[in-house]
């Protein structure tokens, strides 16, 4: 059973919940960046998903995947959706102006790293080999190119 709520969206909402927690301590908004911030994660999102789809491959976490997305937003990330996700967090942090919250990034960053990506990356490797860790060589985890 918790495997199945054990996904990213879960700790992104909870992510969430905690930034607007802190947002009552002290308050500093800054909406235009904020919403700047979460229009362009939610953009970077459905980009990413649908070349994933478009790819016939999943956009589950712990699925096997069906092909290597190495085009479009996979050029600047290796994990766009998880970026997109760090973005939306962000956003909506600065929108609330809850800049206790900032540490809340990183780790969300690292928790997600850690239950997610190390394990979608070995996936990877171990079904396209060379080809991966070709682009893994070329692109950042996070962003941009190594």
């Amino acid at each position: 059973m918790l495997r199945e709520i054990d996904i990213p969206p879960l700790w992104l909402g909870l992510a969430l919940a905690l930034s607007w927690a802190l947002s009552r301590i002290w308050v500093w908004p800054m909406p235009g960046i904020g919403v700047a911030l979460i229009g362009l994660g939610a953009a970077l999102m459905l980009a990413a998903v649908v070349q994933m789809l478009l790819s016939r491959t999943t956009v589950i976490p712990r699925r096997n995947p069906r092909a290597l997305v190495t085009a479009g937003v996979f050029r600047i990330s290796r994990n766009p959706i998880y970026l997109a996700d760090a973005l939306i967090l962000t956003g909506a942090i600065l929108y609330w102006g809850a800049l206790f919250a900032l540490p809340v990034i990183p780790a969300f960053m690292s928790l997600i790293t850690q239950r997610y990506v190390k394990d979608e990356e070995n996936r990877l490797r171990a079904e396209f080999g060379a080809e991966y860790s070709t682009w893994a060589a070329r692109v950042g985890r996070w962003l941009g190119p190594l």
